[in-house]
């Protein structure tokens, strides 16, 4: 089932299709066929979103975090497995300045204003980027395998992260499977390896 995620010019969040766990952010489990504002986000000026398969993230212009929808792997990052039927800030980063957000199917990734990259929810494969791997990680956790590195984009794939460095290095971590990771083998990461080639 599909959904789709909107940005207007003033800052508002629309989004149409499947709601099936609240993804939607419009307090409900129904699905969207047009297009729907996200009234929760209303008076906040939203300058970027991002959609997984069951969840969502938004950023405001203040650098605050806001997640809903499924957080049955803790993908949601606020200390809990609960489903959000409604955007919910993290208060976990309100200390932070987020810049940048990416919402795997299963975990999710923000860049915060001093280049650094926090990560939550399904550890598996060592996707994370904590060296371990952990099943759940239920709040945002810095990535300190790129302490130091100012990281200024960030994805998160189904089962692997990849990052960009100023520089213009790529990193990433997790599964390897097929390839995916850019290293020449199979082998999972479970630290961010830059890719040589």
């Amino acid at each position: 089932r599909e959904r789709r995620r909107a940005l207007a010019a003033d800052g508002a969040v629309w989004s149409w299709g499947y709601g099936g766990v609240g993804q939607l952010g419009h307090g409900d489990t129904q699905d969207q066929l047009l297009p729907k504002k996200v009234e929760a986000l209303v008076g906040r000026r939203v300058v970027a979103v991002s959609a997984g398969y069951f969840h969502s993230l938004a950023r405001t212009a203040d650098g605050a975090v806001w997640s809903w929808g499924w957080g049955r792997k803790g993908q949601l990052g606020h200390g809990d497995e609960q489903n959000q039927l409604l955007p919910k800030k993290i208060e976990a980063l309100a200390d932070q300045r987020v810049v940048a957000v990416s919402a795997g199917p299963f975990h999710s990734l923000a860049i915060t204003a001093d280049g650094a990259v926090w990560s939550w929810g399904d550890g598996e494969d060592g996707m994370l980027g904590h060296g371990d791997e952990q099943q759940q990680l239920l709040l945002p956790k810095k990535v300190e395998a790129l302490a130091g590195r100012r990281v200024v984009t960030v994805s998160a794939g189904a089962s692997h992260s990849l990052a960009r460095t100023a520089d213009g290095a790529v990193w990433s971590w997790g599964g390897g499977v097929s390839g995916k990771l850019g290293h020449g083998d199979e082998q999972n990461q479970l630290l961010p390896k830059k890719v040589e080639a």
